[in-house]
């Protein structure tokens, strides 16, 4: 009964293997690395070290990025967007199933810095009721979206910087805000709801944030006249 046990486990472990499609894997493994290798370098604030790091695995010099990281920066979103659109094309989203953790999320992120958001979010919605991608992921693209239609967002995962000024020249010049929050005195209990483990006060300061409770009306007063 052990051996028939033990034989049985690993025809279900390979075929489990199998389901994992291993170079696809490989490419997102690197579409996801260039998407948050060159927001680590943009932001700033990493030892020498990790920058060397990342230099070397994105095979750019440092001078090169120094004199174009814009310029490289842009293009690789562009060029990881055209991949991720022709895997989606032939796989739809490849999702944990298919490809595992943490590349799942690599076409996510891709989506998610372009402006194709209207186009894949109910492909990405999709894939997080189906535990292909984890909800707060759906949750994070979903605000992102309605912000970007001047909509209040639900989960409160969005900030933005409003310039207090036409041409800010200084930091007192930009209000980092919550993007306004649809219905705020419920919205931990949403964030809860999606799998988020802080408020949304708590996640503001992650950010740097003074979280504020604002409505979409009193944001367009602050934008400059």
């Amino acid at each position: 009964m052990i051996k028939i046990f033990l034989l049985l486990f690993a025809i279900s472990s390979a075929s489990f293997s199998q389901e994992i499609n291993v170079n696809l894997k490989n490419e997102l493994k690197l579409i996801l690395l260039k998407d948050q290798g060159f927001r680590e370098l943009l932001d700033g604030g990493i030892s020498d070290e990790r920058k060397q790091e990342l230099l070397k695995e994105l095979s750019i010099t440092e001078n090169d990025f120094l004199e174009n990281e814009r310029y490289l920066f842009q293009k690789n979103d562009s060029l990881n967007l055209v991949e991720v659109e022709r895997i989606i094309k032939e796989y739809g989203y490849p999702g944990k199933s298919l490809v595992g953790e943490p590349e799942n999320e690599a076409a996510w992120f891709v989506i998610q810095h372009s402006d194709k958001i209207e186009v894949y979010f109910p492909l990405i919605k999709k894939a997080g009721e189906e535990d292909e991608i984890g909800m707060t992921k759906v949750a994070m693209m979903e605000d992102r979206m309605l912000m970007y239609r001047g909509e209040a967002q639900i989960y409160g995962t969005q900030g933005k910087g409003i310039f207090k000024v036409k041409n800010p020249t200084k930091q007192d010049d930009v209000l980092y805000i919550i993007w306004p929050i649809k219905d705020p005195e419920n919205v931990d209990e949403l964030r809860k709801a999606v799998g988020f483990n802080s408020t949304v006060e708590e996640y503001a300061k992650r950010l740097g944030i003074e979280y504020k409770v604002y409505t979409i009306e009193e944001v367009n007063q602050l934008l400059p006249k």
